[in-house]
C-alpha cells in the first residue's frame, strides 16, 4: 500500500519518429535541448567516424539546413536516434511510469534502443547501417496521401477507390507500387518510380499539397526492399539483440515483452518482415492503448509531425470519446493527452 506522500505516477506510451523529422526548424536540436548529454552524442559520433561520416555534432551545428545534407539517409538516421534518444533520456521518470514503447517506420529501431533491447553501440550500429544501405542510390520512393475527411474520420471511399487503382497501376507494365505504412489518417505509399507516377496521377489532388512525393525516402516497407533485407541480416548479428526492459508495440501491433522475448524472433521481424512488409502504425498505436492504458502518450522529438497521425488513430478508436478533430483539440486544450516533446510548451510537462 503506497503511504499518503508517495506520489503515484502518470502512466505513459514512449512513441518514436521516424524519418523526416529533423527539418529545418530542428537544425540545432541537440546544442539547444540536450548540451548536457555529451556522452550519447560522442558515442554516436565516434561510431561514424569510423565509418568515415560527418558526425552528427557537425550536422546538427551547421549554420544552415541543407536538404540533401541533413535528409540523406546516412546522415537523418543518426541525427533523428540521438534526438529522440536524448528526449526519452529527459523524461522525468519520477512523473512517469512508461509502460510501453512504440515508434513509426524508422522509429522502430529508435523503440529497439530506448527500451534496451539493444545497447548504446549496438544501437547506432544497427541504425547507421539501415541508414546507409542506399548510399549508392535510393531504391523507389515514397508518396503519403491523406484518407480522412476535414473532420479527421477515415473516409471509406477514398480508400475502396485507392485499392482499386493500386491494383489497376500494378498491372501496368513495369509498374511497382504498394502501401508502406498505414500513419493514422494517411497511407505512405513505397514503390517504383514509375509505379509512384501512374498512382499520382489517379489520386485527386486535396489541399494543394497531395499527393506528395517525400523527399529523399526510399521504398521502405515493402517489396522492393527485399535485397536490403538480406544484405542486412548478412551485416548486422542477432547477437546485437537482447531482452527488452520495457514492452514493445511493433509495426504489425504485436507486443514484445521483458523477460519472456524471442530475441532470434524480433531480430527476424527487425531485419525481415518490417523491412519489406507494410508498417502499420495505426495499429501499434491502437494496441498500445488499448493493451497498456496510458495516461498520456509522449511522443520524443525532433520535431512534433507525428501528433496528427497519432490523434487520427485515437479517433478511429473513438479513444477517450474522441470523434472528430474538434474532439482532440479540445481535449489537448483541456489537459493534453498527447505531449509531444519537439512543442516547448508539452516537452515542460514531461521533463518537469
Amino acid at each position: 500500500m503506497k503511504s499518503v506522500n508517495q506520489k503515484i505516477k502518470k502512466r505513459a506510451v514512449v512513441i518514436c519518429p521516424g524519418r523526416g523529422t529533423y527539418n529545418k526548424e530542428e537544425l540545432g536540436y541537440l546544442q539547444r535541448l540536450h548540451a548536457d548529454k555529451p556522452e550519447l552524442v560522442a558515442v554516436i559520433d565516434e561510431y561514424r567516424k569510423k565509418q568515415g561520416q560527418i558526425s552528427i555534432s557537425e550536422l546538427d551545428a551547421k549554420e544552415k539546413y541543407s536538404m540533401r545534407l541533413h535528409t540523406v539517409g546516412e546522415n537523418a538516421s543518426a541525427l533523428i536516434y540521438a534526438c529522440a534518444m536524448a528526449d526519452f533520456q529527459s523524461i522525468n521518470q519520477d512523473e512517469y511510469d512508461i509502460v510501453a514503447v512504440t515508434g513509426n517506420s524508422m522509429g522502430w529501431y529508435i523503440a529497439l534502443a530506448v527500451t534496451g533491447a539493444l545497447d548504446e553501440q549496438a544501437a547506432i550500429e544497427l541504425i547507421n547501417t539501415m541508414g546507409s544501405m542506399m548510399t549508392d542510390g535510393v531504391i523507389g520512393g515514397q508518396m503519403i496521401y491523406p484518407v480522412t475527411d476535414d473532420k479527421w474520420c477515415e473516409d471509406a471511399g477514398i480508400i475502396s477507390k485507392i485499392e482499386q487503382w493500386l491494383i489497376e497501376v500494378n498491372e501496368a507494365d513495369n509498374c511497382d507500387v504498394h502501401i508502406s505504412i498505414h500513419l493514422g489518417g494517411y497511407l505512405v505509399f513505397g514503390g517504383n518510380k514509375v509505379g509512384l507516377k501512374a498512382l499520382e496521377q489517379k489520386l485527386p489532388v486535396v489541399q494543394d499539397r497531395y499527393p506528395m512525393n517525400l523527399f529523399n525516402h526510399a521504398a521502405f516497407h515493402t517489396p522492393l526492399l527485399n535485397d536490403i533485407s538480406v544484405k542486412a541480416k548478412s551485416l548486422l548479428s542477432k547477437e546485437l539483440f537482447v531482452q527488452p526492459d520495457i514492452p514493445l508495440v511493433d509495426g504489425l501491433g504485436q507486443s514484445w515483452q521483458p523477460h519472456s522475448c524471442d530475441t532470434d524472433a524480433l531480430y527476424d521481424y527487425t531485419l525481415g518482415t518490417q523491412v519489406v512488409a507494410p508498417y502499420d502504425f495505426s495499429k501499434a498505436i491502437e494496441v498500445a492503448v488499448k493493451e497498456y492504458a496510458p495516461d498520456k502518450l509522449i511522443i520524443l522529438g525532433p520535431s512534433a509531425t507525428l501528433g496528427g497521425a497519432v490523434a487520427q488513430s485515437l479517433i478511429k478508436q473513438q479513444w477517450l470519446g474522441l470523434k472528430s478533430k474538434s474532439d482532440f483539440i479540445a481535449l489537448q486544450k483541456k489537459d493534453p493527452y498527447i505531449l509531444a516533446m519537439g512543442i516547448e510548451e508539452q516537452r515542460q510537462k514531461v521533463i518537469s
